[in-house]
């Protein structure tokens, strides 16, 4: 007998193709596990009678030996990617009615390669948030969560973390904008990677700073990550900003025995970073040395602006992103006689409170008064540093760091502190400045029993390497304890 809750997602697709489970077997088992576990809030949708007949189609297929990649393998996708025909809401209630009539880029790779949409996965409301707490459908929960205390996911795809870490999801999509997939794969104990910019379409997400979201796989392991980008990822005519490069293989290109220079920041080792943190990182240190990889401090001089740097210039977007929401053309509507009053009253109902401190930010930065003194020079910054990690890339292939200062922390704690909240992403959101390739891997246990990931980071485009120093940690570090 197969025990479905521990298999990943490179054993489903070998068990599917021997025939030793259907896919409506397995969909049936993660749709039972999710409605089980209500209590984590993972789900804002659960497309519970579509999924099964997909699946019985796919079990016909392979039956007929037609099956592709991706054959009956139910994924859940985080609910900012446009389904058609299937709710759609970005966590907000102004997108609480939403059904897209057309399909992201992202997931319709995922359809074209037999992959089966299990549900919508819950986030912060626009991917707004470091801890899910801002969603419009309340706060998804770490699945580590015990002993009465309620931890939270990570933010802003903490609904995907949850599912895959609760074993309610074989695998899932995010979105990372300052470390939105990175982040809450490290507080839940799975695999996040965030590709490079450009490496997937951003067709058809919710957009929230352009220049900066990136969809990216989140699963139990390293392997699965592969498998999960090497189908996400591909040109896309209807994406400008969409990489046209030749057609990889990350699963067949995973090396254990890569020897790689690893690169140290010296930056990155404040005051405030807490001693567990160090050890484990001198811990990884040594996994690399064992693996005959080459440690190299570096230098990133303009680390300590990143925080800074991030918020005006993703606010700034945002607000420019968000104007289309207006009550108008989709989405939720409070009406009034005056047009401007339906604008106002639609927007201040519709959005949550983070979203509209964000889109204020973001305005008064952009304004005629302000826009040189911070948007600008926010830019400048940017710019020292790409060019601080250019010249790392020099010396180094990759580079390895904590993902976040901290375990998970419990729900409520920070929600009223914006600046604490903010604080989470210090290690993220300097690769999303440089639009680089990076993924979070789980190294051991805190002294609370939560997980703690770190992150390893890549030239552009250079996803290879990333992925083999992630196997690197992984072989090592054996993670292995479930949530549960």
């Amino acid at each position: 007998m197969i025990d479905l809750k521990k298999i990943n997602l490179e054993k489903a697709i070998e068990l599917i193709k021997q025939k030793k489970i259907s896919s409506k077997e397995l969909v049936s088992f993660y749709l039972k596990e999710a409605e089980a576990k209500k209590e984590l809030n993972a789900y804002i949708y659960l497309n519970s009678d579509n999924a099964i007949k997909l699946a019985e189609e796919s079990d016909k297929r392979i039956a007929n030996n037609n099956a592709r990649p991706l054959e009956g393998i139910p994924i859940a996708i985080k609910d900012l990617f446009c389904t058609k025909d299937v709710l759609t809401t970005a966590a907000s209630k102004i997108l609480s009615n939403f059904k897209p009539a057309y399909e992201s880029t992202v997931t319709q790779n995922l359809w074209d390669a037999g992959a089966i949409l299990l549900g919508k996965t819950n986030l912060d409301e626009f991917a707004m948030g470091s801890s899910n707490e801002t969603s419009f459908y309340g706060a998804a929960l770490n699945p580590w969560s015990k002993n009465k205390k309620e931890y939270v996911p990570g933010g802003s795809s903490g609904g995907s973390a949850s599912a895959v870490a609760g074993g309610i999801a074989i695998a899932a999509t995010g979105t990372d904008t300052g470390g939105s997939i990175r982040q809450p794969a490290s507080y839940c104990g799975i695999i996040g990677l965030k590709p490079t910019y450009g490496r997937c379409s951003r067709w058809g997400i919710v957009s929230f700073a352009s220049s900066l979201d990136q969809a990216g796989p989140m699963t139990k392991t390293v392997n699965d990550a592969a498998i999960m980008l090497d189908v996400m990822a591909g040109h896309d005519k209807k994406d400008s900003t969409s990489a046209n490069l030749e057609k990889t293989n990350f699963y067949n290109n995973l090396k254990i025995n890569k020897k790689l220079k690893i690169g140290i920041p010296k930056q990155y080792k404040n005051d405030q970073l807490d001693k567990e943190i160090l050890n484990f990182w001198e811990l990884g240190k040594e996994f690399f040395k064992k693996n005959n990889c080459e440690i190299v401090e570096i230098d990133l001089p303009h680390t300590e602006y990143a925080l800074a740097t991030y918020y005006i210039i993703s606010s700034a977007e945002a607000s420019s992103n968000l104007a289309r929401y207006d009550g108008i053309r989709y989405g939720f509507r409070k009406d009034s006689e005056e047009i401007i009053n339906l604008y106002e009253n639609t927007r201040s109902v519709g959005f949550g409170e983070e979203v509209k401190r964000r889109i204020m930010i973001g305005t008064y930065v952009l304004s005629a008064g302000y826009y040189d003194a911070y948007y600008l020079k926010a830019q400048k910054v940017r710019s020292k540093i790409i060019n601080d990690f250019n010249q790392a890339f020099e010396k180094v292939d990759v580079i390895f760091t904590p993902t976040a200062p901290t375990d998970a922390f419990e729900k409520g704690t920070k929600i009223d502190d914006p600046i604490k909240m903010y604080l989470n992403d210090v290690f993220t959101v300097p690769i999303s400045l440089a639009g680089l390739p990076a993924i979070s891997v789980p190294i051991g246990l805190s002294k609370n029993d939560l997980p703690l990931g770190f992150q390893i980071i890549g030239k552009r485009f250079d996803e290879d390497s990333v992925l083999s120093a992630a196997k690197i940690i992984e072989t090592n570090a054996n993670f292995k304890k479930e949530s549960d």
